[in-house]
């Protein structure tokens, strides 16, 4: 008798990117990540709970690819290191990024990312009861920018002028955060 495939959550959710990249989210089934992985669904239910755990994952794996910068950098140098991760991570799962606008980061990994932004805003002098509202608003402005040069709203542009329109956002980002800093 065979000795059954070895998963984890890491590989459940590495598959489940896959699949919602190569097919779609909704594609995204415990059948087609246990036919990806060559397991039985059953196997799944000892890692993910269900399909939103899974959609839960698949934020979190898409956040995860966005590296932290340096404690070093300045505040606003490692808000843009985020924000060019961001739009990256965005090219390269082009139909599941809009996932980060759809469903709130859940998951431990997924909040870690919230909390580096944290890190950064505090860095600023954005004081701590203005840190979830500047950072919400932040991130819904960066992933709007970033789902919107994917999803097609951009196409007559050239990448040069996204650039530009990017960093003219990111001045915006700076100039309007100044009533929030300390």
């Amino acid at each position: 008798m065979a000795r059954p495939r070895q998963i984890d959550r890491a590989a459940i959710l590495r598959a489940s990117l896959a699949i919602a990249d190569e097919r779609g989210v909704d594609a995204l089934t415990m059948q087609a990540v246990a036919d990806h992985l060559g397991v039985t669904p059953m196997a799944l239910y000892r890692h993910v709970e269900n399909k939103q755990d899974l959609l839960d994952g698949v934020v979190e794996s898409l956040l995860d690819e966005i590296a932290p910068s340096s404690d070093d950098d300045p505040w606003d140098e490692q808000l843009s290191k985020m924000g060019q991760a961001i739009r990256a991570a965005a090219r390269r799962h082009p139909t599941v990024f809009p996932l980060l606008l759809q469903l709130p980061a859940t998951t431990p990994g997924a909040r870690r990312a919230r909390a580096r932004v944290y890190r950064s805003l505090r860095r600023a002098g954005v004081a701590a009861d203005d840190l979830e509202r500047v950072e919400r608003l932040i991130s819904t402005i960066v992933l709007g920018f970033a789902a919107s040069e994917v999803s097609g709203r951009f196409r007559a542009h050239s990448r040069k002028a996204l650039d530009a329109d990017y960093a003219a956002l990111e001045d915006l980002i700076r100039r309007g955060l100044a009533p929030y800093l300390g």
